[in-house]
């Protein structure tokens, strides 16, 4: 199947593409560039990614999200929160329906570069904060975009039923070099260590007990996961 990968240069979409090499023909990766703070970190490495799999990489940026949406993920909004990535407030760093703007521009350059599937790298994880990464958002997206264009683009999405921890070994089984993924929220020179997304990414790697070649300005001990 001819597909084309979101790929946002973080861990999980990384390993999606690598996943889909061995499973597809990947036509093409897509960056979306709303103006988040990390994405001088992260789209590089979504760069290099594509350049090493040998697939073109195209970026779309959409500067209106930092202008007139409200996230503390975007250049335009507060400090980056610290803590476990399913508490409460982590929910600053939602932006309003990414994933439904994305997968709508997703479908269209697909169905116009001949592909027959989008793959998001959208986890399990991600379900406690983002609505739109849980499968009862993604299904009826799927369905509408499959009604939606005359290729009846599907949508893949292997890791919705499966943890970060899940993604890192198979990545470490792919050989991705997560060395040359993008994680934290704040986009400094290195990963902070200590926001949601850094907390994540260091408890995924230690459940997975994988190597983690990550480079954290603070290595203070995780926090407990909160109570469902």
């Amino acid at each position: 199947m001819k597909v084309v990968v979101l790929l946002s240069g973080g861990l999980d979409s990384v390993t999606a593409l690598y996943q889909a090499l061995t499973e597809h023909e990947v036509v093409a990766t897509l960056s979306i560039d709303y103006g988040a703070k990390h994405h001088s970190r992260e789209l590089p490495m979504a760069a290099s990614q594509s350049r090493n799999a040998g697939v073109p990489h195209v970026i779309v940026s959409l500067p209106f999200v930092a202008e007139e949406f409200h996230s503390d993920l975007l250049l335009s909004g507060g400090s980056i929160p610290d803590g476990h990535y399913e508490e409460a407030s982590m929910k600053s760093t939602v932006v309003p329906f990414r994933n439904g703007i994305m997968l709508s521009i997703a479908a269209g350059f697909a169905e116009s570069k001949g592909a027959e599937a989008v793959v998001i790298a959208a986890h399990s994880g991600d379900h406690a904060i983002y609505p739109d990464c849980r499968e009862d958002f993604l299904k009826p997206m799927a369905d509408a975009i499959r009604a939606g264009t005359y290729a009846g683009i599907e949508l893949l999405r292997p890791f919705v039923a499966i943890d970060k921890a899940g993604i890192v070994r198979r990545g470490a089984a792919l050989g991705v070099d997560f060395s040359r993924t993008w994680s934290c929220y704040k986009g400094g020179e290195i990963h902070c260590g200590t926001c949601g997304t850094c907390v994540e990414r260091r408890e995924a790697f230690l459940l997975a007990g994988v190597a983690d070649p990550t480079i954290y300005a603070e290595m203070a001990p995780l926090p407990a996961k909160p109570s469902a």
